[in-house]
């Protein structure tokens, strides 16, 4: 069934009262009247026809504001989509200029000078790797955004044990963990179950993860609470790290805003790690905020829907 427009909602509201009151009018005429009579005077007809004239002039009146209202509303979402896209597409081409210039400047270097020694040939060979292998989880993350964004319905869902699938996030970031000193508090309870995208899932929690081992700091402690609701699960998932300001916290679901753009890149980050998180959580039917604890550090809390949100029926 085809949404209603904003235009077409106020119009079929204001004809719909108009109607009930002229209908009242006419057939009590006055407000002494006790019970309906019928029209014996040529004067009540005259008065059900102007009725009618009336209530077809201001519906014809109404209809047109109300389709230049549409209109205008059209326009300024397309113009806000447009700049949006503008914005991303910049962003995009920004983010892809850094590891395609350093990729060009280290195989030129070793293509075109006939001096270089194996040692050094060896080093920009490997800063090549990484540069492209970052330059490779950049465009999986923007494919991922965009999957999420223009393709819901070819998401597949199926059931899904979050408490194994952060068992082995765990197990794949234990040696980097080890490297920083960093300990993990794994709070969940065991079978944990959401009908949801397994690689999605796994992108929330493997997200936040590597935001926290990238940006808490050493010897920084990380813990992940949750909690069944009746019809979804609440996780907390908290640091006693270096924490962030509270005027970036708005911000840093956008996709590619970074807090220190020098110190993101050099971590490999893409700028789209918790927009991804966003998005996925919200088409598992939940909500999630960041803030900062008393304590000091980050943290997120966010909730996942029980039954399978993923299809446009589960839309919130």
């Amino acid at each position: 069934m085809k949404k209603l427009s904003e235009g077409r909602k106020m119009w079929l509201s204001v004809m719909a009262v108009f109607l009930v009151y002229a209908t009242i009018f006419i057939l009590f005429e006055d407000y002494d009247r006790k019970f309906i009579m019928p029209f014996n005077e040529v004067s009540d007809w005259h008065l059900l026809l102007f009725s009618l004239i009336v209530m077809a002039a201001l519906g014809f009146l109404l209809f047109r504001y109300a389709r230049r209202m549409d209109e205008r509303i059209s326009r300024e979402q397309a113009e806000k989509e447009n700049s949006l896209r503008r914005e991303l597409t910049q962003n995009i081409a920004h983010e892809l200029k850094t590891p395609v210039a350093s990729i060009l400047g280290y195989t030129d270097t070793i293509l075109d000078s006939t001096a270089i020694t194996d040692e050094v040939k060896q080093q920009f060979i490997v800063r090549t790797n990484v540069q492209a292998r970052r330059l490779s989880t950049l465009l999986q993350d923007i494919s991922t955004l965009n999957r999420m964004d223009y393709a819901r319905d070819m998401i597949t869902t199926e059931r899904v044990d979050v408490s194994t699938l952060f068992a082995d996030i765990v197990q794949e970031t234990a040696f980097a963990m080890e490297a920083r000193q960093m300990t993990l508090h794994n709070c969940l309870p065991q079978d944990i179950i959401i009908h949801g995208n397994y690689s999605l899932l796994y992108s929330i929690f493997r997200n936040l993860m590597d935001n926290a081992i990238n940006y808490a700091g050493r010897g920084t402690v990380i813990e992940i609470n949750a909690s069944k609701q009746p019809d979804e699960w609440r996780f907390t998932f908290a640091d006693n790290g270096s924490g962030i300001s509270a005027h970036h916290l708005p911000r840093i679901f956008e996709r590619f805003y970074r807090i220190d753009k020098g110190r993101s890149r050099e971590m490999g980050g893409t700028g789209l790690g918790l927009a991804i998180v966003k998005n996925a959580v919200l088409l598992h039917g939940g909500n999630i905020t960041a803030y900062s604890p008393p304590n000091g550090g980050l943290a997120f809390d966010f909730t996942l829907s029980l039954n399978d949100s993923t299809s446009p029926k589960g839309e919130r």
